[in-house]
């Protein structure tokens, strides 16, 4: 599988992959949001002229009352604001819609990652609800607010 953007390429991730995901998950601005994976197996690498610079991933629930796919991502804090994050999300919502079927697509950041708030609403996502001390702070313990947002596959811009 091989999904192409305006600027950058999703692929699977290899082993070879790894060391440098697992650099860019302990770079401040990303530990800020991401708590390094257990394995990056599963996950897309986000490639930017030939380089890889961060990872996406999805899950789809299958339930036929309740199907829809989330999306997580993180790119090298080199890259941030830059566009190729908002790339990847749409891209990856594209295929999401348009190869799997999905109606609907979730997102859930930090309530207070307003970087990735902001990349989410270029790609269409909007806010749902706050849900309230929604995830641990990996580096603290403290429970954080996180923003549930969606986007519906006819809004996908």
């Amino acid at each position: 599988m091989r999904l192409h953007g305006d600027k950058i390429v999703l692929r699977p991730a290899t082993d070879g992959d790894s060391e440098i995901l697992a650099r860019v998950v302990r770079e401040p601005e990303v530990a800020a949001w991401w708590s390094p994976p257990a394995s990056y197996e599963g996950m897309l690498a986000v490639v930017f002229e030939g380089e890889v610079i961060g990872a996406v991933q999805f899950d789809e629930e299958s339930d036929p009352e309740f199907r829809h796919a989330g999306i997580d991502v993180f790119l090298t804090a080199r890259y941030h604001g830059k566009g190729l994050g908002t790339d990847t999300v749409r891209t990856l919502a594209r295929w999401l819609v348009q190869e799997r079927g999905h109606h609907r697509l979730t997102i859930d950041p930090a309530a207070a990652n307003t970087a990735a708030i902001r990349c989410y609403g270029k790609v269409g996502f909007k806010s749902v609800g706050i849900m309230r001390k929604y995830g641990r702070d990996h580096r603290t313990g403290a429970w954080q607010d996180g923003l549930l947002m969606d986007l519906l596959a006819d809004e996908l811009s």
